[in-house]
């Protein structure tokens, strides 16, 4: 009998900086690169994981030396849980923009592309992270 085994989460923490946005891509393709289906997340989840990590960048009202951490994450029901966490106390609030709004989209993607995601508080009550859950691309 086969056993498959499945990776355990990967968590890193970067720097609360826009410029870290490709960093948090890069290791999100690394980590789906060593899953045998991982090409099937990867184009959604990198979208959706550089929206939730620019908008924890941009609006958090965390200190600017609080780092962001991010966690991915393959589930018992082969979806792929991204989180990003941030020191902020802000939430992320879906808002309509208007179409000469040149921001603010960034969470409609998520609610679009996503099988769900929402916001809960940090373990140990500072600030709070975003989720995604992303089902693979069918082929």
């Amino acid at each position: 009998m086969l056993t498959v085994r499945r990776p355990r989460m990967f968590v890193a923490r970067l720097d609360s900086r826009i410029e870290s946005t490709p960093l948090a891509r890069y290791l999100l393709r690394a980590y789906l690169a060593g899953l045998p289906t991982g090409d099937r997340y990867t184009d959604t989840a990198e979208l959706l994981l550089g929206e939730l990590f620019a908008n924890a960048v941009q609006h958090s009202d965390a200190p600017d030396d609080c780092h962001i951490e991010i966690h991915f994450a393959l589930t018992p029901d082969d979806l792929l849980r991204l989180e990003v966490h941030d020191a902020g106390a802000n939430t992320p609030t879906l808002h309509t923009p208007t179409p000469f709004n040149e921001y603010g989209r960034g969470l409609h993607l998520v609610n679009e592309l996503a099988e769900r995601w929402g916001y809960s508080p940090r373990p140990g009550g500072i600030g709070k992270f975003v989720w995604a859950i992303i089902a693979p691309a069918t082929t």
